[in-house]
């Protein structure tokens, strides 16, 4: 620790990203090891450099930013998660813990809850912005919502609810199978299974589901 918590910064907006990592190398304690703009970049970088703390935006092309963080905590186990967002809905948050995310902030926060929030994360505990901590219970084992309820989207698995995503996004199942690592057979395989959990079979009404669901942004 004697030369600061280190790290790594992600969000494809590079305005962002410059201004926060500027912000922080005056931060005492605190090491900026990388900027990147994409998921997949993150993930290189964490295994490249371990960094104590991943400050990552949510949503970005390319690799989604909770299969990343998934990817990151089991090839760099000490790397903690902070999820740093415009977006707050009860999808993201729920998504986010259960990608063993520390933290959750809101980009409406002064950069100093965002030091804040690195340097206690890095210590061991949780940080959470306090709009988003009005709807987490924070438990023994884990941090969870408030109010939990049987949806249809609570039948998805967590691969068919990263395709439907995907499929929001406009993507091909081939571009979703190179994306995800996977065959284009088990894609449609997942693809299928979601259009008859939510019965719906049309791409359009597949991406206004998952734009009210809070599953994908406008």
């Amino acid at each position: 620790m004697s030369e600061g918590v280190s790290v790594l910064l992600v969000d494809d907006h590079a305005l962002v990203r410059e201004a926060l990592g500027s912000w922080l190398r005056s931060e005492e304690g605190v090491r900026v090891v990388g900027e990147v703009g994409s998921a997949d970049e993150a993930v290189a970088m964490a295994v490249q450099h371990r960094p104590d703390v991943v400050m990552m935006d949510i949503d970005m092309p390319g690799l989604l930013s909770f299969e990343a963080a998934r990817l990151i905590r089991s090839r760099s186990e000490k790397t903690r998660i902070v999820f740093l967002s415009a977006f707050s809905s009860d999808r993201y948050i729920e998504d986010a813990l259960k990608a063993e995310a520390s933290g959750y902030i809101s980009k409406n926060q002064p950069p100093e809850a965002v030091a804040k929030a690195i340097r206690q994360v890095a210590a061991g505990g949780v940080y959470f912005s306090p709009e988003i901590q009005r709807r987490i219970v924070i438990e023994s084992g884990g941090a969870r919502l408030a109010k939990e309820g049987k949806t249809r989207v609570s039948t998805l698995t967590q691969r068919e609810m990263e395709v439907l995503r995907y499929l929001a996004r406009g993507l091909s199942k081939k571009e979703i199978a190179a994306t995800m690592h996977l065959s284009v057979k088990t894609v449609d395989n997942h693809s299928a299974s979601l259009m008859a959990k939510l019965d719906i079979h049309d791409r359009v009404e597949l991406a206004r589901f998952a734009i009210r669901e809070g599953l994908a942004e406008v």
